[in-house]
């Protein structure tokens, strides 16, 4: 098929590689502006854009779609037969959904209806779903509602966070995109509607996404979501008066009663209480403005006593 793809961070590269791997021709790339990032603000180029470049494929960065019409003018010009979308991270207008001929095709890490939105590898994690996996659907004006062409699903282990699971589904939604292309040029794929009813949402992150409140959530609870927001937003509280991250934590049975968001120290761990009477292990943590360290290391250097609160 000839193609025009619009991805831009990592999670799209392997499907970009996918396709001029299987003979397709990948007319135009599209991918978000080069921005500035991390603390000394310098240019970061989309991984979108370093792979494009390298396989020689022309690149475009527009900052917006729905009303450029030099962008219109080359995609009609073009005559793709699919636009394949790829965590591109814009809103695809009108227009372009209506251009090629198999439509707008978007590889969605989640086993829709459940987790449309900007975050469902994350929100399934932190919801502490068994399984998750990957998606291929016909984009349509909705919020990830259109009809369903291909899934494929993956279990979800204990541990697993948000950055191990990343690298799993885009490799398996590179795969099922180009069985996707396959089943369309062949007739063989008939899209399917969603349940709207079985649908769930997956928001875009915010900072307090990853507040650990344990006054309101159980052990599993907690580390089921610092799993979903690890690396980002992560896990933090307040201790002192002081912003508190935590790095490491996780569920410990213990037979005493506990209180929720207050802190136990015992065998030379940092426990803290969490909802139904259950109990977190604070491994490696980190206070405002002081190095990261163990929780038995922070016990020690804070004299921290048990019946101190987190909050």
């Amino acid at each position: 098929m000839k193609l025009v793809f619009c991805g831009t961070p990592e999670f799209a590269v392997p499907s970009l590689q996918a396709l001029v791997g299987a003979g397709h021709e990948v007319a135009l790339v599209l991918t978000q502006p080069d921005r500035p990032a991390g603390r000394k603000l310098e240019m970061q180029v989309p991984p979108v854009k370093q792979l494009a470049l390298a396989l020689g494929l022309p690149v475009l960065q527009p900052e917006k779609l729905k009303t450029n019409a030099d962008l219109r003018a080359r995609l009609e010009a073009i005559a793709p037969d699919a636009i394949v979308v790829v965590a591109y991270g814009r809103i695809i207008p009108e227009w372009m959904l209506a251009l090629p001929r198999f439509g707008n095709i978007n590889v969605h890490g989640s086993l829709l209806p459940k987790y449309r939105g900007a975050a469902p590898i994350q929100w399934a994690i932190a919801n502490g779903e068994a399984e998750t996996g990957v998606t291929t659907m016909l984009l349509n004006a909705g919020l990830d509602t259109g009809d369903m062409l291909l899934s494929h699903s993956i279990p979800v282990g204990p541990s697993t966070t948000a950055e191990d699971l990343y690298p799993q589904l885009s490799q398996v939604g590179a795969k099922l995109l180009v069985d996707t292309l396959i089943g369309l040029e062949q007739g063989t794929i008939q899209p399917q509607p969603q349940n709207d009813a079985e649908a769930t949402l997956a928001p875009i992150l915010t900072r307090e996404d990853g507040r650990l409140t344990p006054i309101k959530r159980t052990a599993q609870q907690a580390y089921n979501r610092w799993r979903g927001f690890y690396p980002w937003p992560g896990c933090w509280a307040s201790f002192r008066d002081k912003r508190f991250l935590v790095y490491k934590l996780r569920p410990v049975t213990d037979g005493q009663r506990v209180v929720p968001g207050v802190l136990e120290v015992a065998g030379g761990e940092l426990l803290l209480g969490a909802a139904g009477n259950t109990l977190l292990a604070l491994d490696e943590v980190q206070i405002e403005g002081k190095p990261r360290m163990s929780g038995a290391q922070f016990v020690r250097d804070f004299q921290v006593h048990s019946g101190e609160h987190l909050d």
